[in-house]
Protein backbone atom coordinates (compact mmCIF):
# COMPACT_ATOMS: atom_id res chain seq x y z
CA UNK A 1 0.00 0.00 0.00
CA UNK A 2 1.53 3.26 -1.18
CA UNK A 3 1.83 5.92 1.69
CA UNK A 4 -1.15 8.19 2.53
CA UNK A 5 0.75 11.87 1.37
CA UNK A 6 2.10 10.35 -1.88
CA UNK A 7 -1.61 9.27 -2.57
CA UNK A 8 -2.30 12.78 -1.96
CA UNK A 9 0.20 14.28 -4.02
CA UNK A 10 -1.17 12.48 -7.04
CA UNK A 11 -4.85 13.62 -6.44
CA UNK A 12 -3.20 17.34 -6.17
CA UNK A 13 -1.08 16.69 -9.20
CA UNK A 14 -3.87 15.25 -10.97
CA UNK A 15 -6.18 17.54 -10.57
CA UNK A 16 -3.59 20.43 -11.50
CA UNK A 17 -3.13 19.00 -14.42
CA UNK A 18 -6.67 18.85 -15.49
CA UNK A 19 -6.87 22.64 -14.87
CA UNK A 20 -3.82 23.82 -16.77
CA UNK A 21 -5.73 21.86 -19.82
CA UNK A 22 -6.51 24.01 -22.88
CA UNK A 23 -9.55 25.24 -22.67
CA UNK A 24 -12.03 24.30 -25.66
CA UNK A 25 -12.34 26.80 -29.20
CA UNK A 26 -16.15 28.35 -28.30
CA UNK A 27 -17.83 30.12 -31.00
CA UNK A 28 -18.71 34.12 -30.04
CA UNK A 29 -22.52 34.43 -30.81
CA UNK A 30 -23.20 37.46 -33.74
CA UNK A 31 -25.18 39.82 -33.45
CA UNK A 32 -28.33 39.40 -35.22
CA UNK A 33 -29.64 41.75 -37.64
CA UNK A 34 -32.16 44.21 -36.58
CA UNK A 35 -33.15 45.17 -40.67
CA UNK A 36 -32.37 44.82 -44.32
CA UNK A 37 -32.03 47.47 -45.18
CA UNK A 38 -30.65 49.40 -48.88
CA UNK A 39 -28.79 52.67 -48.72
CA UNK A 40 -28.63 55.69 -50.47
CA UNK A 41 -26.63 59.17 -50.82
CA UNK A 42 -27.79 62.48 -50.84
CA UNK A 43 -28.53 64.06 -54.27
CA UNK A 44 -27.63 67.64 -55.36
CA UNK A 45 -30.25 68.91 -57.60
CA UNK A 46 -31.48 72.49 -58.60
CA UNK A 47 -34.44 73.35 -56.89
CA UNK A 48 -36.96 76.13 -57.34
CA UNK A 49 -37.13 78.34 -54.29
CA UNK A 50 -40.59 79.53 -52.86
CA UNK A 51 -42.10 81.68 -50.42
CA UNK A 52 -45.09 80.61 -49.10
CA UNK A 53 -48.05 82.63 -47.99
CA UNK A 54 -52.16 83.27 -47.93
CA UNK A 55 -54.59 85.76 -48.60
CA UNK A 56 -57.85 86.84 -50.09
CA UNK A 57 -59.24 87.07 -53.48
CA UNK A 58 -60.48 90.36 -54.26
CA UNK A 59 -61.81 92.25 -57.49
CA UNK A 60 -58.62 94.26 -59.19
CA UNK A 61 -61.01 97.68 -59.24
CA UNK A 62 -64.65 97.55 -58.51
CA UNK A 63 -67.54 100.14 -59.50
CA UNK A 64 -70.37 101.58 -57.62
CA UNK A 65 -73.21 102.13 -60.00
CA UNK A 66 -75.62 104.77 -58.62
CA UNK A 67 -78.20 106.75 -60.15
CA UNK A 68 -77.35 110.17 -61.54
CA UNK A 69 -80.43 112.40 -60.94
CA UNK A 70 -82.47 111.47 -57.85
CA UNK A 71 -86.51 111.15 -57.22
CA UNK A 72 -87.54 109.63 -60.11
CA UNK A 73 -88.95 106.07 -60.16
CA UNK A 74 -86.83 103.50 -61.15
CA UNK A 75 -89.06 101.59 -64.07
CA UNK A 76 -86.82 98.26 -65.38
CA UNK A 77 -83.96 96.11 -64.47
CA UNK A 78 -82.14 94.44 -66.83
CA UNK A 79 -79.06 92.84 -65.00
CA UNK A 80 -78.51 90.88 -62.25
CA UNK A 81 -75.68 89.25 -59.93
CA UNK A 82 -73.15 87.09 -62.13
CA UNK A 83 -73.84 89.00 -65.36
CA UNK A 84 -71.03 89.81 -67.61
CA UNK A 85 -71.97 92.96 -69.28
CA UNK A 86 -70.06 95.21 -71.66
CA UNK A 87 -69.52 98.68 -71.43
CA UNK A 88 -72.47 101.29 -72.61
CA UNK A 89 -74.87 98.15 -71.75
CA UNK A 90 -77.99 99.30 -70.36
CA UNK A 91 -78.66 98.18 -66.57
CA UNK A 92 -81.43 99.94 -65.13
CA UNK A 93 -84.60 102.65 -66.74
CA UNK A 94 -85.35 105.52 -64.28
CA UNK A 95 -89.19 106.77 -65.24
CA UNK A 96 -88.56 109.32 -68.31
CA UNK A 97 -92.13 110.45 -68.56
CA UNK A 98 -91.16 113.71 -66.16
CA UNK A 99 -87.96 114.11 -67.40
CA UNK A 100 -88.95 114.35 -70.98
CA UNK A 101 -92.21 117.40 -70.40
CA UNK A 102 -88.95 118.71 -68.52
CA UNK A 103 -87.35 119.00 -72.27
CA UNK A 104 -90.62 119.71 -73.59
CA UNK A 105 -90.99 122.56 -71.33
CA UNK A 106 -87.51 124.23 -71.58
CA UNK A 107 -87.55 123.68 -75.33
CA UNK A 108 -91.00 125.95 -75.41
CA UNK A 109 -88.84 128.54 -73.25
CA UNK A 110 -86.19 128.17 -75.70
CA UNK A 111 -88.39 129.08 -78.95
CA UNK A 112 -90.17 131.95 -77.32
CA UNK A 113 -86.77 133.72 -76.00
CA UNK A 114 -85.34 133.09 -79.69
CA UNK A 115 -89.06 134.94 -80.73
CA UNK A 116 -88.42 137.50 -78.26
CA UNK A 117 -84.05 137.94 -79.55
CA UNK A 118 -85.77 138.93 -83.07
CA UNK A 119 -88.11 141.21 -81.81
CA UNK A 120 -85.40 142.99 -79.79
CA UNK A 121 -83.37 142.93 -82.56
CA UNK A 122 -85.79 144.11 -85.31
CA UNK A 123 -86.50 147.35 -82.87
CA UNK A 124 -83.18 147.86 -82.26
CA UNK A 125 -82.09 147.88 -86.10
CA UNK A 126 -85.34 150.46 -86.71
CA UNK A 127 -84.03 152.58 -83.89
CA UNK A 128 -80.63 152.99 -85.35
CA UNK A 129 -82.23 153.57 -89.07
CA UNK A 130 -84.33 156.55 -87.49
CA UNK A 131 -81.53 157.61 -84.99
CA UNK A 132 -79.89 158.27 -88.02
CA UNK A 133 -82.25 160.61 -89.89
CA UNK A 134 -82.69 162.59 -86.04
CA UNK A 135 -86.44 161.12 -85.45
CA UNK A 136 -84.35 159.15 -82.87
CA UNK A 137 -82.61 160.04 -80.06
CA UNK A 138 -78.92 158.14 -79.05
CA UNK A 139 -80.83 157.46 -75.89
CA UNK A 140 -83.74 155.63 -77.55
CA UNK A 141 -81.11 153.78 -79.36
CA UNK A 142 -79.33 152.56 -76.68
CA UNK A 143 -81.97 151.33 -75.01
CA UNK A 144 -83.39 148.65 -78.04
CA UNK A 145 -79.47 148.11 -77.67
CA UNK A 146 -80.40 146.89 -74.28
CA UNK A 147 -83.18 145.02 -75.04
CA UNK A 148 -81.58 143.33 -77.48
CA UNK A 149 -78.94 142.08 -75.59
CA UNK A 150 -81.05 140.69 -73.34
CA UNK A 151 -82.98 138.77 -75.45
CA UNK A 152 -79.87 136.88 -76.07
CA UNK A 153 -78.75 136.28 -72.70
CA UNK A 154 -82.45 134.86 -71.63
CA UNK A 155 -82.25 132.44 -74.72
CA UNK A 156 -78.42 131.55 -74.17
CA UNK A 157 -79.59 130.90 -70.39
CA UNK A 158 -83.17 128.42 -71.75
CA UNK A 159 -80.50 127.01 -74.24
CA UNK A 160 -78.21 125.86 -70.98
CA UNK A 161 -81.49 124.97 -69.17
CA UNK A 162 -82.47 122.54 -72.61
CA UNK A 163 -78.97 120.89 -72.56
CA UNK A 164 -79.24 120.21 -68.84
CA UNK A 165 -82.80 118.34 -69.44
CA UNK A 166 -81.70 116.73 -72.25
CA UNK A 167 -78.24 115.55 -69.98
CA UNK A 168 -80.88 114.24 -67.48
CA UNK A 169 -83.15 112.67 -69.83
CA UNK A 170 -79.59 110.86 -70.55
CA UNK A 171 -79.46 109.94 -67.48
CA UNK A 172 -82.81 108.81 -67.32
CA UNK A 173 -80.82 105.25 -68.24
CA UNK A 174 -78.23 103.74 -65.76
CA UNK A 175 -74.82 102.62 -68.24
CA UNK A 176 -72.36 99.83 -67.68
CA UNK A 177 -69.45 102.10 -67.30
CA UNK A 178 -66.90 99.56 -68.09
CA UNK A 179 -66.45 95.69 -69.41
CA UNK A 180 -67.02 93.97 -66.25
CA UNK A 181 -69.35 91.11 -64.07
CA UNK A 182 -72.38 92.45 -61.96
CA UNK A 183 -70.93 91.68 -57.87
CA UNK A 184 -73.86 93.51 -56.69
CA UNK A 185 -77.67 94.33 -57.03
CA UNK A 186 -79.74 96.67 -55.24
CA UNK A 187 -81.76 98.18 -57.58
CA UNK A 188 -85.39 97.71 -57.60
CA UNK A 189 -88.07 98.28 -59.79
CA UNK A 190 -90.83 100.95 -58.15
CA UNK A 191 -88.08 102.27 -55.75
CA UNK A 192 -86.92 105.85 -56.15
CA UNK A 193 -83.65 106.94 -56.56
CA UNK A 194 -82.00 108.81 -54.35
CA UNK A 195 -78.54 110.37 -54.04
CA UNK A 196 -75.76 108.49 -53.33
CA UNK A 197 -78.05 105.36 -53.63
CA UNK A 198 -75.96 102.57 -55.17
CA UNK A 199 -77.56 100.54 -57.26
CA UNK A 200 -75.00 98.02 -58.74
CA UNK A 201 -71.68 97.15 -58.14
CA UNK A 202 -69.24 95.99 -61.17
CA UNK A 203 -65.95 93.64 -61.04
CA UNK A 204 -63.95 95.70 -63.63
CA UNK A 205 -63.03 93.65 -66.92
CA UNK A 206 -64.00 90.49 -65.01
CA UNK A 207 -60.40 90.87 -63.28
CA UNK A 208 -59.40 89.51 -60.15
CA UNK A 209 -56.53 89.04 -57.80
CA UNK A 210 -54.66 87.84 -54.86
CA UNK A 211 -53.97 90.33 -51.90
CA UNK A 212 -51.39 87.60 -50.37
CA UNK A 213 -49.87 88.72 -46.92
CA UNK A 214 -46.02 87.96 -46.27
CA UNK A 215 -43.90 88.89 -43.37
CA UNK A 216 -41.70 92.24 -42.84
CA UNK A 217 -38.46 90.14 -43.32
CA UNK A 218 -39.93 88.39 -46.59
CA UNK A 219 -41.60 91.16 -48.38
CA UNK A 220 -38.03 92.46 -49.39
CA UNK A 221 -37.73 89.23 -51.80
CA UNK A 222 -40.98 90.16 -53.91
CA UNK A 223 -40.80 92.46 -56.89
CA UNK A 224 -43.34 93.10 -59.66
CA UNK A 225 -43.36 90.35 -62.58
CA UNK A 226 -43.05 87.14 -60.29
CA UNK A 227 -45.30 84.20 -60.83
CA UNK A 228 -47.24 83.23 -58.13
CA UNK A 229 -49.31 79.82 -57.98
CA UNK A 230 -52.39 79.37 -55.82
CA UNK A 231 -54.49 76.92 -55.11
CA UNK A 232 -58.79 77.94 -54.76
CA UNK A 233 -60.55 76.53 -51.70
CA UNK A 234 -61.80 73.13 -54.45
CA UNK A 235 -58.37 72.69 -55.25
CA UNK A 236 -57.90 74.62 -58.83
CA UNK A 237 -54.49 75.83 -59.65
CA UNK A 238 -54.07 78.92 -60.36
CA UNK A 239 -50.93 80.79 -61.90
CA UNK A 240 -50.82 84.38 -62.11
CA UNK A 241 -47.94 87.21 -61.59
CA UNK A 242 -47.07 89.97 -58.86
CA UNK A 243 -48.52 93.28 -60.34
CA UNK A 244 -47.18 95.60 -56.95
CA UNK A 245 -45.79 95.01 -53.56
CA UNK A 246 -47.09 97.21 -50.93
CA UNK A 247 -44.79 99.64 -49.89
CA UNK A 248 -45.98 99.96 -46.36
CA UNK A 249 -45.89 97.44 -43.62
CA UNK A 250 -48.99 96.61 -41.08
CA UNK A 251 -47.96 98.06 -37.84
CA UNK A 252 -50.61 95.47 -35.81
CA UNK A 253 -49.75 92.23 -37.79
CA UNK A 254 -46.40 93.26 -39.19
CA UNK A 255 -47.89 91.88 -42.53
CA UNK A 256 -47.27 93.61 -46.13
CA UNK A 257 -49.88 93.35 -49.01
CA UNK A 258 -48.44 91.41 -52.61
CA UNK A 259 -51.29 92.59 -54.95
CA UNK A 260 -50.88 89.54 -57.73
CA UNK A 261 -53.13 89.22 -60.82
CA UNK A 262 -55.29 86.89 -61.67
CA UNK A 263 -55.91 85.20 -65.48
CA UNK A 264 -59.01 86.07 -66.73
CA UNK A 265 -60.18 82.52 -66.37
CA UNK A 266 -60.02 82.63 -62.89
CA UNK A 267 -63.03 84.40 -62.46
CA UNK A 268 -65.01 80.63 -63.32
CA UNK A 269 -62.80 79.14 -60.97
CA UNK A 270 -62.19 81.50 -57.53
CA UNK A 271 -64.54 84.25 -56.30
CA UNK A 272 -64.25 87.41 -54.85
CA UNK A 273 -63.95 86.76 -50.82
CA UNK A 274 -62.59 83.74 -51.02
CA UNK A 275 -59.42 82.80 -49.04
CA UNK A 276 -56.43 80.84 -50.78
CA UNK A 277 -52.57 80.08 -50.03
CA UNK A 278 -50.07 79.87 -52.80
CA UNK A 279 -46.23 80.05 -53.04
CA UNK A 280 -44.12 82.41 -54.81
CA UNK A 281 -41.63 81.65 -56.95
CA UNK A 282 -38.35 82.91 -56.43
CA UNK A 283 -35.46 81.59 -58.75
CA UNK A 284 -33.04 78.22 -58.74
CA UNK A 285 -30.68 77.27 -56.35
CA UNK A 286 -29.39 74.09 -55.69
CA UNK A 287 -30.73 71.49 -52.57
CA UNK A 288 -28.63 68.78 -51.15
CA UNK A 289 -32.03 66.00 -51.34
CA UNK A 290 -32.83 62.95 -49.50
CA UNK A 291 -35.86 60.43 -50.38
CA UNK A 292 -38.99 61.48 -47.50
CA UNK A 293 -38.68 57.73 -46.66
CA UNK A 294 -34.93 58.48 -45.50
CA UNK A 295 -35.89 60.67 -42.97
CA UNK A 296 -37.45 60.15 -39.56
CA UNK A 297 -39.25 62.95 -37.63
CA UNK A 298 -39.01 62.09 -33.92
CA UNK A 299 -39.91 64.47 -31.21
CA UNK A 300 -40.65 67.12 -33.51
CA UNK A 301 -36.42 66.39 -34.71
CA UNK A 302 -35.65 64.80 -38.32
CA UNK A 303 -32.71 62.10 -38.22
CA UNK A 304 -31.43 59.79 -40.62
CA UNK A 305 -29.35 56.75 -39.94
CA UNK A 306 -25.77 56.34 -41.44
CA UNK A 307 -24.11 53.25 -42.01
CA UNK A 308 -21.10 52.08 -39.99
CA UNK A 309 -19.81 48.63 -41.35
CA UNK A 310 -22.88 46.69 -40.54
CA UNK A 311 -24.20 49.19 -37.88
CA UNK A 312 -26.02 52.24 -38.08
CA UNK A 313 -25.65 55.46 -36.20
CA UNK A 314 -28.85 58.08 -35.38
CA UNK A 315 -27.99 61.58 -37.13
CA UNK A 316 -29.51 65.00 -36.78
CA UNK A 317 -30.49 66.55 -39.51
CA UNK A 318 -32.31 69.66 -40.36
CA UNK A 319 -34.62 69.70 -43.26
CA UNK A 320 -35.98 72.65 -45.90
CA UNK A 321 -37.97 72.59 -49.27
CA UNK A 322 -40.02 69.57 -50.60
CA UNK A 323 -40.53 68.20 -54.27
CA UNK A 324 -42.87 65.44 -54.92
CA UNK A 325 -40.73 62.63 -52.61
CA UNK A 326 -37.44 64.52 -52.19
CA UNK A 327 -37.20 66.42 -49.25
CA UNK A 328 -33.86 68.96 -48.86
CA UNK A 329 -31.40 68.00 -45.97
CA UNK A 330 -29.19 70.21 -44.06
CA UNK A 331 -26.37 69.29 -41.35
CA UNK A 332 -25.43 65.80 -43.82
CA UNK A 333 -22.54 65.29 -45.49
CA UNK A 334 -23.15 65.26 -49.37
CA UNK A 335 -21.14 62.02 -49.45
CA UNK A 336 -22.54 59.80 -46.57
CA UNK A 337 -24.42 56.76 -46.70
CA UNK A 338 -27.51 56.59 -44.88
CA UNK A 339 -30.67 53.82 -44.61
CA UNK A 340 -33.09 54.32 -47.98
CA UNK A 341 -36.27 53.29 -45.64
CA UNK A 342 -37.54 51.92 -42.81
CA UNK A 343 -35.95 53.62 -40.66
CA UNK A 344 -38.95 53.59 -38.37
CA UNK A 345 -38.11 50.50 -37.10
CA UNK A 346 -34.07 51.26 -36.53
CA UNK A 347 -32.61 52.68 -32.96
CA UNK A 348 -29.23 53.97 -33.22
CA UNK A 349 -26.55 51.53 -33.03
CA UNK A 350 -28.41 48.74 -34.84
CA UNK A 351 -26.71 46.07 -36.58
CA UNK A 352 -28.20 46.15 -40.20
CA UNK A 353 -27.96 43.77 -43.19
CA UNK A 354 -27.10 45.66 -46.52
CA UNK A 355 -28.52 44.29 -49.36
CA UNK A 356 -27.92 46.16 -53.34
CA UNK A 357 -30.98 48.32 -54.20
CA UNK A 358 -33.23 46.75 -56.73
CA UNK A 359 -32.79 47.98 -60.24
CA UNK A 360 -35.63 49.72 -61.83
CA UNK A 361 -33.64 50.06 -65.17
CA UNK A 362 -36.25 48.33 -67.70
Amino acid sequence: MKPWWLLTGLTLTTLLAGCSEAPKDTAVPTAKPALTVTTTTPQLLDWSQTLKASGNIAAWQEAVIGPEISNYRITEVRANVGDIVKQGQVLARIAPEAVESEVVEIRASVAEAAATLAEARANHERARQLTAKGFYSTQQNTQTQTAADTALARLNAAKARLQSAELKRAKATVLAPDDGIISARSATVGTLTQPGQELFRLIRGGRLEWRAEVTAAEVGRLKPGQVATLTSPNGDALEGMVRAVAPTVDPQTLNALVYVDLPAEAAGKVSAGMFARGEFHLGQSPALTLPQAAVLLREGFAYVFRIAGDKVTQTKISTGRRNGEQIEVTGLDAKAQVVASGVGFLADGDTVRIVPAANTTP
